[in-house]
């Protein structure tokens, strides 16, 4: 019998994406969206914190072991930023195109070959809400900033995020390639081999 795991997502594309890295750990995936309404608030200043938040939330609600990740990207020239406030960049209801927008903005004046950054993914496994020894895995992904953006697939920075070694950017990318390149995709693959290796 498959053993239930809660994913701190409503996304149902990070659901499929996942539901098919971890069945062969005989997992059956569910969203939390099946149990409660409420976002777990992303309070803290590192990605790590949030996505214990955000997984300790799921296991308590849907009394389930639970997945969580946090992600955003961080920008050279900009210290780090927009780093955890990625999806909050140009405020709390900012939508993609906002965010896209101040980043540019922010980078209007920086040269080529200062735009370098990068996508960070840390994703994390609770077997139950108070878990002491959570399983946590990070994955990355280096590029640079594009002047305007391209591509039509993907969401958040995608379309200004330039691929160098596949000479796109990630809005360019089927969802296939995206997700066995991207840092979403390393941290999943990460978390499974230490969960895989565990077990």
């Amino acid at each position: 019998m498959a053993t239930e795991v809660v994913l701190a997502s409503r996304n149902d594309g990070k659901l499929a994406e996942l539901q098919a890295l971890f069945a062969p750990l005989g997992w059956k995936l569910r969203s939390i969206g099946e149990f409660c309404d409420d976002a777990a608030e992303e309070t803290a200043p590192t990605f790590v914190e949030n996505a214990l938040l955000k997984a300790r939330q799921a296991a308590l609600v849907s009394g389930l072991p639970a997945i969580a990740d946090d992600s955003g990207l961080e920008v050279t020239a900009l210290d780090g930023a927009p780093g955890v406030r990625s999806a909050r960049y140009a405020g709390d209801e900012a939508s993609d195109a906002d965010n896209n927008q101040k980043l540019l903005a922010a980078l209007k004046r920086v040269p080529d070959d200062r735009r370098g950054a990068r996508f960070v993914c840390v994703m994390v496994y609770l077997r139950q809400p108070e878990d002491a020894t959570p399983v946590i895995a990070m994955g990355s992904w280096r590029g640079t900033i594009l002047h305007n953006p391209r591509g039509a697939h993907g969401f958040g920075y995608d379309p200004l995020f330039f691929v160098p070694d596949l000479k796109c950017s990630a809005a360019e990318l089927e969802a296939e390639v995206k997700n066995r390149v991207s840092h979403r995709g390393k941290a999943a693959r990460h978390l499974y081999s230490m969960i895989h290796d565990a077990a």
